[in-house]
């Protein structure tokens, strides 16, 4: 039994048929396993503090239970900068680094948030809304880098200042009256495997710190981003997260005497919680049309949108190489899908859900245990960018529910 499936059916069969009882399609989030991801990234990476990308799941039970781990937020909307104030936050946990933030944005992220600019305009536009408030905002950068995870170059990108561009505007950003530039982000890669890579990347990072240091004056966070991602099929490898916190401690030491007052920060969501989502959907119905076996899916494209995804972007690309598009498409093998059915017998079968649009395919002429009208079909790592890219509103079918395991077994239904 590989790992998807044994952690999908061994542990959540139960629960999984009862909810089914009521409802055709439905995710559920665990939270003992987003409270074990949590901890271990805690254990693995003492002394730095991790924020949470609520933009991959803000369901109100998952967002509680991620924050209750000790998390802050990473913000990519006054929305949610809104969310963390209510749950308590403090402005130093709250990171609103979302690029093209309007006035309006600015204006409210001010007073509940760490405000990280993405462009030079935008460090205008911050000084503007301070001045209009009476305050001096203490700010951050978004910094695109001359390198990424694997060249010693930069690449344009929508995200960040160019770092020249940055020392370049120094002097005449610490005249402006009414900010602060005290911190630097940078996020260049999401669903990251390798930890030799991140390490590489987490160097850079120190290295361009201390020059940052040098000419903000003071640095008093440094946002590293995450990448850290999580296996989707039985050939991927789980991110060694041990690897990359030795690492991770080991630069903050040999860089302490040159960052002696900087926090660093981690933004995880994919890690945090994806694996601890199942989606579910049951066999609405079934067909043969020239010679042909079909299975019909209650609200796939409609509630769990990813293989619907990757169908439609491989049929567009042929048999070429698809470069990863995240979150949309993290790859080809990007979901599993399991029948919760004994049987012995099987079938090729072409699945796809019950919207009126061809689009709505999830595997084509597949191999599967076969299915009957009624039978239970899960998705596991459906935690993260899921239902949030999933276009619910289209044809006005059912939304999937989104259910709540609790460690003590009683299940949450929070209308969201």
């Amino acid at each position: 039994m590989n790992f998807m499936k044994e952690r999908t059916v061994t542990m959540n069969r139960e629960c999984i048929l009862e909810q089914a009882k009521q409802h055709d399609s439905f995710y559920l989030y665990e939270e003992a396993i987003i409270r074990k991801n949590t901890e271990q990234l805690k254990t693995d990476f003492p002394g730095v503090t991790f924020l949470y990308s609520v933009k991959c799941n803000p369901y109100p039970e998952v967002l509680r239970c991620v924050l209750n781990q000790g998390f802050g937020v990473d913000a990519a909307s006054l929305a949610e900068c809104v969310m963390g104030q209510k749950a308590g936050l403090g402005k130093d946990m709250v990171i609103f680094s979302a690029p093209g933030k309007t006035m309006a944005d600015i204006r409210g992220g001010l007073g509940i948030s760490t405000l990280v600019a993405d462009s030079a305009a935008e460090v205008e536009r911050i000084q503007e809304a301070a001045a209009e408030q009476g305050i001096v905002a203490e700010i951050g950068l978004r910094v695109n880098p001359d390198f990424t995870y694997t060249a010693d170059t930069g690449v344009a990108s929508k995200f960040g200042i160019d770092e020249q561009l940055i020392y370049d505007s120094m002097k005449s950003w610490k005249k402006l009256p009414n900010i602060r530039i005290v911190g630097l982000h940078a996020h260049l890669k999401s669903q990251e495997l390798s930890a030799e890579t991140l390490k590489g990347y987490y160097r850079n990072m120190f290295r361009l710190s201390v020059s940052m240091r040098e000419a903000f004056g003071t640095l008093k966070f440094v946002n590293l981003g995450s990448g850290m991602g999580i296996p989707f099929c039985e050939t991927d490898k789980p991110f060694d997260t041990t690897a990359l916190g030795a690492e991770t401690q080991r630069l903050m030491a040999e860089f302490q005497e040159k960052l002696p007052e900087t926090r660093f920060y981690i933004e995880t969501g994919r890690y945090a919680v994806g694996t601890a989502g199942t989606y579910v959907a049951k066999v609405v119905d079934k067909k043969v049309t020239h010679g042909k076996n079909f299975v019909l899916l209650s609200a796939t494209l409609n509630g769990f949108a990813r293989p619907s995804m990757v169908a439609m972007l491989e049929h567009f690309m042929g048999n070429g190489p698809i470069a990863a598009w995240e979150p949309i498409y993290t790859g080809d093998h990007s979901f599993q899908m399991i029948p919760l059915v004994e049987t012995a017998e099987r079938e090729t079968v072409t699945v796809t859900g019950n919207l009126c649009t061809g689009t709505d395919l999830v595997l084509s002429d597949a191999d599967m245990p076969k299915m009957e009208v009624g039978d239970t079909v899960v998705f596991p790592n459906a935690g993260s960018y899921a239902a949030v890219i999933s276009p619910m509103q289209f044809a006005s079918q059912p939304k999937p529910a989104q259910l709540f395991l609790r460690a003590d077994g009683t299940v949450v239904n929070t209308d969201f």
